[in-house]
């Protein structure tokens, strides 16, 4: 039995109205390359991806493709697709493009999380072959308060059961297919039981049933949302350097 086939869909079309720039914030730089590059450089160097979808926003894939793609020569970017209203419709279009190759295990990840890392991905590959269905995260660090309606605290969840997710997500590829198809079939009931669907996990769990399983990542793996993200992300960026110059 050969190497199981592994494709990405990276999420690429949020408009970034949190960090108050004109430029979607998947395009903004860090030192001198778009956020989108750090994240495509990694799937472009791991052993585990063979593909990637790129979802992009509307009117982007020819910008895209000469300015992402073509410009750092992406070879494994298969397909730049456009995206939807919302995320959810944006992961099945890129699930529907990911389909073509015929993949065995699909990861779903954020273009705005400039800093997943070879090993993020790698200890996802090796869970989800086990479990189905995992998501990258990490225990949260301060205490988090459940709140009422009022506004007053309602619990104080147990800390060390607590954790922040993250992105990738990672699915067998028929589990999170046929979880998709099904969210878009009922898509109508959902919204009018005002079921928020606000990750992929969410999906699995909602629609099928299925448990998944938590994989910690790193707490440097960010999501690039306000301008102190981006004053972060310079450091991250330049610590990463400093390591590759280092292994020269």
């Amino acid at each position: 039995m050969g190497k199981e086939r592994c494709t990405a869909v990276v999420l690429a079309g949020g408009q970034g109205k949190r960090m108050g720039t004109a430029v979607a914030k998947q395009y903004l730089l860090i030192r001198e390359k778009p956020v989108l590059y750090y994240s495509l450089e990694v799937f472009e160097q791991s052993g585990v991806i063979d593909d990637v979808i790129l979802v992009v926003g509307s009117g982007q894939i020819p910008y895209c493709k000469e300015e992402i793609v073509g410009k750092y020569g992406f070879q494994k970017v298969r397909a730049v697709v456009e995206g939807g209203a919302e995320r959810y419709h944006s992961v099945w279009a890129g699930l529907q493009a990911a389909e073509a190759f015929l993949p065995d295990y699909i990861f779903i990840h954020d273009g705005a999380r400039p800093f997943v890392d070879g090993n993020i991905l790698e200890h996802a590959f090796e869970e989800v072959k086990e479990c189905r269905a995992c998501v990258v995260g990490m225990p949260v660090k301060d205490t988090i308060k459940i709140a009422d309606e009022q506004g007053y605290i309602h619990t104080t969840p147990k800390r060390s059961l607590v954790w922040q997710i993250q992105t990738p997500q990672v699915f067998a590829a028929d589990l999170i297919v046929s979880s998709y198809r099904m969210l878009m079939e009922k898509e109508q009931e959902y919204l009018e039981q005002r079921i928020q669907i606000t990750d992929d996990a969410m999906v699995v769990e909602t629609v099928c049933g299925c448990p998944v399983k938590l994989v910690e990542g790193s707490y440097k793996n960010i999501k690039i949302t306000t301008p102190e993200d981006l004053k972060i992300a310079e450091i991250f960026a330049s610590e990463k350097q400093e390591e590759k110059d280092v292994k020269k």
